[in-house]
């Protein structure tokens, strides 16, 4: 068999930078194209070839995507943004290449926050009720049935969009009323509001098999200081766990939504006060924005995956626990991404012995001050 041609739509994401490093370091040559709506974003992916096309939201765009696929002879097509998944998801009878993504109907559900979570609560994964807001009665009843705090939030988008926890009742229509004064019609819900410790578990399924998963654990957000919840969406630190809880949650949330899994589902979910691990949402057909860190770490999904739709075999993988514990992955914008042990990092807790006390004294300069530490 030749090279493979695969096409990345939103390649200059963050996301879809993650699986085009992913696929350039497979063990084998893949010709990548590339593709993305803003063309200054095109400088990022390292890709062969990139194109430029209208947003995914036009009239034109399956039309402009099947020309690229007729032009580079592109066998399969790979959408990493959830709206450009959901575009190619209605029309993938439309593409002429192949795709490797769950049901129209599994997708639409999983798109929508408020849907899933029905599910989820039908199936004793959620203990509590989801209940669209969008007034001040409606907030009422949310406080009377869910208590406070709660936790507000879009039923659809990526990023923790329009998501706040509310401590009282005067934060969450202030909320809806700051939205609703922009003209932003998204649909809201409440849900109560989880203190405990958040996870991610990505995961890749064929007709129904769970071929391998990765949980971790999110210990910091990128710059959370802009956003009132202090959640962004993305990790800036993260590392690898092996939690039993977590892997079995996991796939019964998956399960739950869909009986014959396929393709790529990545999970969130959070502790409650008690420890007990819910989801709180799946974004099917696409990878973690940091999908990169496994591949680094020995897990390549994306060739995998991209393995997978080809009809090819891919090596035994473990379904659960793939990479080590306690890697991991820490990154920030304008820095280096560091793949590091826990018990490798600089500075561990309890361990004094590297915290600099640095003693300010305006008659020295800092460099003398470092020195007398020395």
């Amino acid at each position: 068999m030749g090279q493979k041609r695969v096409l990345i739509l939103g390649a200059g994401g963050t996301a879809g930078n993650n699986v085009v490093q992913s696929l350039l370091d497979a063990p084998e040559p893949i010709y990548l194209v590339g593709t993305d709506c803003n063309r200054y974003h095109l400088e990022w992916p390292d890709v062969h070839k990139v194109c430029l096309v209208p947003p995914c939201t036009s009239p034109e765009y399956i039309d402009t995507i099947n020309v690229i696929i007729e032009r580079e002879r592109i066998e399969f097509v790979h959408p990493q943004p959830d709206i450009e998944v959901r575009v190619v998801s209605e029309h993938r009878d439309q593409l002429r290449a192949r795709t490797f993504l769950p049901s129209r109907e599994v997708i639409r559900l999983l798109q929508d926050k408020l849907l899933s979570a029905a599910v989820w609560e039908r199936a004793g994964l959620h203990t509590f009720p989801t209940l669209v807001v969008e007034d001040e009665a409606s907030i009422q009843r949310a406080v009377a049935e869910l208590g406070l705090p709660l936790w507000l939030r879009a039923t659809e988008g990526a990023g923790a969009r329009g998501s706040t926890p509310a401590d009282n009742f005067e934060t969450a229509i202030h909320w809806l009323r700051y939205w609703r004064s922009r003209g932003v019609d998204w649909q809201f819900i409440a849900q109560p509001y989880l203190p405990g410790k958040e996870y991610a578990f990505q995961s890749l399924w064929h007709q129904g098999e769970l071929i391998t998963s990765q949980g971790r654990e999110r210990v910091e957000y990128i710059i959370p200081h802009i956003a009132p919840s202090g959640k962004t969406g993305t990790s800036a630190v993260t590392v690898t766990v092996h939690n039993r809880d977590l892997n079995e949650t996991a796939t019964k949330a998956i399960l739950a939504i869909d009986p014959m899994p396929h393709g790529v589902y990545s999970i969130d979910l959070v502790a409650d006060r008690r420890g007990q691990i819910v989801p709180t949402e799946i974004n099917s057909g696409r990878f973690f924005t940091t999908t990169y860190f496994y591949t680094l770490a020995g897990l390549n999904m994306p060739y995998y995956y991209v393995r997978l739709a080809m009809g090819e075999s891919i090596p035994a993988l473990p379904q659960y626990d793939a990479l080590p514990a306690d890697l991991y992955w820490i990154r920030h914008m304008d820095c280096p991404a560091v793949l590091v042990f826990g018990n490798e990092l600089r500075y561990r807790k309890g361990d004094g012995q590297h915290l600099l006390r640095l003693r300010w004294d305006h008659s020295r300069s800092v460099r003398e001050a470092l020195s007398a530490l020395s």
